[in-house]
């Protein structure tokens, strides 16, 4: 693999993972609850939990919640 390809695929990687937190500050805040209302009382540290989890997944639940 050439340099110019592995800067391609961490900044693409980078920016996928940016996009992500971004979303994901969104998501646990209001989305959450949206998609799963049992999760409406879920705590802070529920919300801390799933935070990785939603940076990684963050386009399907993007598809989620913009469907309720």
């Amino acid at each position: 693999m050439n340099e110019q390809l592995a800067g391609w695929v961490v900044a693409t990687a980078g920016a996928y993972v940016a996009a992500g937190v971004v979303f994901a500050a969104a998501f646990v805040t209001w989305g959450v609850s949206r998609i799963d209302p049992v999760a409406r009382e879920g705590t802070w540290g529920f919300r801390l939990i799933i935070l990785p989890g939603v940076v990684a997944l963050w386009p399907l639940l993007l598809i989620r919640w913009r469907a309720r």
